[in-house]
């Protein structure tokens, strides 16, 4: 297992920084969504809970979605903090913990989006509420129904360890539109 794990800190040590270069690892990436991911991300339980929320977060404004994440990112690691339960205590989000568990260390992290890019359902409490504003949201539902983003893999710090994330678009089954993303981060070994 120690030769594995120096094998991937040297194959993962290519790009500036200690980052794999974009691109390196897409083939892998899209060949793990098809068998790994695909068969569950697009369950009718996850696209039932982002319609839902599609319906509450559709009059945001912009200021109203700035205010719900600073009130996140001001939850983190406090003992009330309802926003982010109402996201992370929610039945979906107990199956994407399900998820990573079946995945045993495979996925690390797995998030689900609305059409506003805030989250919907998370396996974890990540950083920050609103992910409208990163590659994971804007070059999937922004992009269309067929869309997926392959991020750089990269170190996090959170988790300890080198994983990408693929990120893709959650549609419709009946119109074909799309109605939120999802992104699932995926350790950087399994892509060997």
């Amino acid at each position: 297992m120690l030769i594995l794990r120096t094998a991937v800190l040297a194959l993962l040590w290519v790009g500036d920084g200690g980052v794999a270069l974009a691109g390196d690892f897409d083939d892998q990436m899209k060949a793990f969504y098809q068998d790994s991911i695909l068969p569950w991300a697009r369950s009718q339980q996850i696209l039932d809970a982002v319609a839902a929320q599609n319906l509450q977060t559709a009059d945001l404004t912009q200021d109203d979605i700035d205010r719900l994440d600073k009130q996140w990112v001001g939850e983190i690691g406090t003992v009330s903090a309802p926003l982010i339960d109402s996201v992370t205590r929610s039945q979906v989000s107990d199956m994407l913990r399900a998820q990573v568990m079946a995945m045993k260390g495979a996925v690390t992290e797995i998030i689900v989006m609305d059409a506003r890019g805030l989250n919907v359902a998370t396996s974890s409490v990540p950083s920050d509420y609103w992910q409208g504003d990163e590659a994971k949201y804007q070059e999937t539902y922004g992009v269309g129904p067929d869309a997926m983003n392959f991020g750089e893999v990269e170190f996090d710090d959170s988790f300890l360890k080198y994983q990408g994330q693929i990120s893709f678009t959650l549609v419709d089954p009946e119109t074909g539109t799309p109605i939120g993303a999802m992104t699932v981060a995926v350790d950087a070994e399994e892509f060997l």
